[in-house]
């Protein structure tokens, strides 16, 4: 008998037909002897819905109270899921993020998980039960209920996975797997069997929305081995793991591209490491993202610093630059919108030396400019303008040949 920890997402559970079905899953888990949690979103739009609810009251809600109020989605779906297991005979009972023992730290809308008190869920299952779990929230050490932010429940089960020391984490969606490239934008995207979790974190991190990048650290630093798969088939998924079984030749795993990125470029700054810690770090205390950075020497006394952001947070950017410009001692600000980001993502890089040099390859043969570029062992990221990104994925996944079906070596 094996412990297993199912996520379903809130469209795999966006209807009382798809909860129906969500146990059926659950019940398969079961009827093969294994002990099962399950954790699910809110079901569907909920979340989108309350947010949209209180915009009606206010502009300015209290992330307390965004808190009381968005915890409420899964709680709709604990109790319905575990209504249609009970319909089924099975012994099932839910728990919010808080009855669960989901300890978090005092922040309200993107809180971190600190520990997980399991012992209430130990006890259930040797009772034979089936626990269901509210995903996305917790309470601090003030019994406050606070909320995960973007991903949180994938984040959940990874979490609860570890602390239960899972056999392994099933992610239920509306995708059959991990693919290597977003077949929604490009016709030949393959599913891919496995990946490993520094892969899959470098994906995430870039842009695929499959998986939260938190839930993959979570993973990664506790060893839960997760599967990808669909909610509405049976066929396998992707397999994320340390070391998945390869696939023959296979240097580049996938392609990550996001669009709506900002550059942002300083000039006239004073050379010396002080000026570029102390813009990064004032841009930090106002929670602001810094992606890419490019910095070059004007002269003797002068360099400019370009960086991408997201474009949304393009106009808070500026102003915080400008509100400590005495302190920061720049000369002027200049920004380019329209820009997207193309990334290639492979563990075979690190033994491959000239990936990088095909991949610009590619775009030259393309006529597309390449603005920016980042690199690390496994990955390369280029800004390029967003009216070629769709263009540039394609060529690249054709030119790596990421379509064709490749044989797995142990």
């Amino acid at each position: 008998m094996g412990l297993i920890v199912q996520k379903f997402g809130g469209t795999s559970v966006g209807s009382a037909e798809r909860i129906v079905n969500a146990a059926k899953r659950v019940e398969e888990e079961k009827q093969k002897g294994n002990q099962v949690v399950v954790v699910v979103s809110a079901m569907g739009k909920t979340t989108d819905q309350l947010v949209s609810l209180a915009s009606e009251i206010t502009s300015r809600p209290s992330k307390r109270e965004m808190d009381m109020l968005l915890a409420t989605g899964e709680q709709i779906t604990i109790s319905l899921l575990a209504m249609a297991l009970q319909e089924k005979g099975y012994d099932a009972v839910s728990y919010t993020g808080w009855q669960a023992g989901i300890q978090t730290e005092a922040v309200h809308g993107n809180a971190r998980i600190k520990n997980i008190d399991t012992e209430k869920i130990k006890s259930d299952l040797e009772e034979d039960k089936i626990v269901v779990v509210a995903g996305f929230q917790g309470s601090d050490s003030g019994n406050e209920i606070t909320t995960l932010g973007r991903g949180g429940s994938d984040t959940t089960a990874v979490a609860l996975a570890a602390a239960l020391k899972a056999d392994k984490c099933d992610i239920y969606t509306d995708v059959t797997g991990v693919f290597t490239t977003d077949p929604r934008y490009i016709k030949g995207a393959r599913k891919l069997a496995g990946i490993s979790y520094d892969e899959m974190l470098e994906l995430a991190n870039l842009g695929a929305g499959v998986l939260h990048p938190r839930a993959v650290e979570f993973a990664k630093n506790y060893q839960v081995p997760l599967e990808v798969r669909s909610s509405m088939d049976k066929e396998n998924g992707t397999v994320i793991e340390e070391e998945p079984k390869m696939e023959e030749n296979l240097i580049v795993r996938g392609i990550a591209f996001e669009d709506q990125v900002t550059r942002v470029t300083v000039t006239g700054m004073p050379n010396g490491m002080t000026s570029l810690s102390t813009i990064f770090t004032t841009l930090a205390k106002n929670e602001l993202n810094v992606d890419i950075i490019i910095q070059s020497l004007t002269d003797e006394e002068t360099s400019s610093l370009s960086f991408t952001v997201k474009t949304h947070d393009l106009e808070d950017t500026l102003n915080v630059l400008k509100k400590h410009k005495d302190e920061l001692r720049y000369g002027s600000l200049e920004s380019e919108n329209g820009l997207s980001k193309v990334s290639i993502v492979g563990s075979g890089m690190v033994s491959n030396p000239g990936v990088a040099a095909d991949m610009f390859e590619v775009m030259a043969s393309e006529g597309i400019q390449v603005k920016m570029v980042s690199t690390s062992e496994i990955k390369v990221s280029t800004v390029i303008s967003q009216k070629h990104m769709v263009r540039a994925v394609e060529a690249l996944h054709e030119a790596f040949e990421l379509s064709k079906e490749r044989a797995a070596i142990s």
